[in-house]
């Protein structure tokens, strides 16, 4: 995660850019979810980026701490009312250590495939165990890879189409690599910004889990607790820090 995708030209139009995802009816429920997991205990964010969940969680009653790569992420959390309660570390979420303990970490909006690579998504599970008290709580939303929508040859899923831009996936199979590319348009002008990523899937995120000693407790297709089933397009899962991490080695190799 050494270069800032986030940097400040997407910021400074990140909540526009995503309104939809400001939207009470999408945040109320997750919010709702991850306050009932806290449990009156500290809360994690990794990834908290202009605060769209940590603002209103923290108006709910839970003390957020938030990590974040890219300083002008934070600038725009920053100027936001409410939020000086809310503290912030600018660093790696794979790696930077906030101290204290917590009673929940989280990553939302598919923040787990902003990592690149299996150890960095292995790395993220090991840290935030290292920050949960013991029967801690992680969880994370990410969207499932829509490769039953691609015909052989074909690479690209669109995701967005309007009258005032467009969004596409590009997968490479071989590799779970994943690039979002998003383009804005304004009059006759057109924007492109792209996000790199690896998708991953609920059985692998298991995996990882285990390997930060945390066991999943329960798996929903939303933040509303709808069923995960096999036409389900994201997952909301959750995993509890319940015993001693298993070492990598003991695996055996990784891809």
């Amino acid at each position: 995660m050494s270069h800032i995708y986030f940097d400040e030209r997407v910021a400074q139009r990140y909540d526009t850019d995503f309104a939809d995802m400001f939207e009470p009816a999408v945040v109320d429920p997750a919010v709702g979810f991850l306050a009932d997991l806290a449990d009156g205990g500290d809360a994690l964010e990794l990834g908290i980026g202009t605060g769209r969940i940590a603002v209103p969680l923290s108006r709910r009653g839970v003390r957020v701490h938030g990590v974040d790569l890219s300083p002008a992420m934070i600038e725009r959390l920053r100027a936001k009312p409410g939020t000086d309660d809310i503290a912030v570390t600018i660093g790696d979420f794979t790696s930077v250590y906030v101290g204290g303990s917590f009673r929940l970490a989280y990553l939302v909006f598919n923040t787990i495939m902003s990592l690149t690579t299996q150890d960095g998504q292995v790395a993220c599970f090991q840290n935030a165990a290292a920050h949960l008290a013991p029967g801690g709580h992680l969880v994370i939303e990410v969207m499932l890879p829509e490769l039953r929508k691609l015909p052989p040859g074909q690479q690209v899923v669109p995701f967005h189409v309007s009258e005032t831009g467009w969004g596409y996936d590009v997968y490479d199979i071989a590799t779970q690599a994943i690039t979002a590319h998003h383009i804005t348009l304004t009059g006759d002008r057109a924007d492109h910004t792209a996000f790199p990523g690896r998708y991953v899937w609920p059985a692998e995120l298991d995996l990882m889990a285990r390997l930060a000693g945390m066991t999943l407790r329960e798996r929903w297709s939303t933040w509303k607790r709808e069923p995960f089933t096999s036409d389900s397009t994201a997952h909301i899962s959750v995993w509890q820090k319940v015993g001693r991490p298993t070492r990598l080695g003991d695996v055996g190799s990784r891809t």
